[in-house]
């Protein structure tokens, strides 16, 4: 298997996109990773990746015009590396419009895809169960034929990744009454409901989304990237009040001692870091964004994302479900 990994993107630099790599190497012997960068920052990555030099970094803001004009950055060589070498698949934890625009300029869309869509597994209160949840960010403004095509999409995936038989979806909603809901969700639930859309369970509130109920659940970008942030910030503030109580006084430390098996658990499974990357669904190839914080355990686990999307071969079985 190839693998291109764009170690530029990273807010915190490509110490720990080194790191990662690394670590990935130890644990895949089976893979080859093309790392793209300045030459002179990877010279202590393992001797088994090939260094493919890169001068410039994009922007987190850039458009895809700048992507597609800065030839030496490390995201079009990457890409232009993808296609070159016939890769399984690439990362990066650049800008996410920059690496959508792009990757859908010079991979291209799945043939009957309308849009690409961000998706990512969210942990849920039943325990060892994920769901997936899309577009988390990818677009702005969706159509309902591109909200049932992501609901395919995400079925897919929940099938062949999280190896869930029959995947329940939802829509994400205001209100779990099929009236409920913005135009779109009405309209989409509406052609789902037509549709016979398999195992289409209606909608879901935003309080119901981690309770483990739901499989898949389909958003259009804008409320799916409201989610996820918001999820982010409870998640950060849950930590930082814990962190709180524990530190108050000594009976709370003491307290601490007996309750910290549990404590950490819970904060494993509210960790992005543990989830890696997300995947862009709907472009044809392996396309992994990385989160722009990531330290080296994140991107590593964005890194066996597109590892396991390689091998689970999601591309061809979303091709030939689009061709029905």
């Amino acid at each position: 298997m190839k693998l291109i990994v764009d170690m530029m993107g990273s807010d915190l630099g490509s110490k720990i996109t080194v790191e990662a790599v690394n670590a990935f190497l130890k644990e895949h012997p089976d893979v080859t990773i093309f790392a793209v960068g300045r030459k002179e920052e990877l010279t202590s990555l393992d001797s088994r990746a090939i260094v493919v030099d890169a001068r410039d970094v994009i922007a987190m803001d850039a458009g895809p015009l700048d992507v597609m004009r800065a030839k030496e950055s490390s995201m079009l060589k990457s890409l232009n590396l993808y296609l070159s070498e016939e890769a399984d698949g690439m990362v990066s934890a650049g800008g996410t419009g920059a690496y959508l625009s792009a990757a859908t300029i010079k991979l291209k869309l799945i043939p009957g895809v309308e849009r690409a869509a961000l998706v990512s597994p969210f942990p849920t209160l039943k325990e060892n169960h994920y769901v997936i949840i899309l577009d988390i960010g990818a677009n702005n403004e969706n159509t309902v034929s591109q909200l049932v095509q992501f609901a395919k999409m995400g079925q897919i995936y929940a099938k062949s990744v999280l190896k869930i038989e029959n995947p329940g979806v939802f829509l994400l909603s205001n209100g779990s009454e099929s009236g409920k809901g913005s135009p779109l969700i009405i309209e989409t639930h509406r052609t789902l409901k037509e549709q016979n859309f398999p195992n289409f369970k209606g909608n879901i509130e935003g309080r119901d989304a981690l309770n483990g109920e739901a499989d898949v659940i389909v958003a259009d970008g804008f409320t799916g990237n409201v989610f996820l942030k918001t999820t982010e910030g409870i998640a950060k503030m849950i930590g930082k009040l814990l962190k709180d109580a524990f530190t108050e006084r000594t009976s709370s430390k003491v307290g601490y001692l007996f309750a910290r098996k549990s404590i950490r658990n819970m904060k494993r499974k509210l960790d992005y870091k543990n989830t890696g990357g997300a995947m862009l669904l709907g472009i044809n190839g392996v396309v992994v964004k990385a989160h722009g914080s990531s330290d080296g355990t994140a991107f590593k686990n964005a890194i066996e994302v597109a590892y396991k999307m390689a091998r689970h071969n999601v591309i061809k079985e979303i091709k030939e479900k689009m061709d029905e």
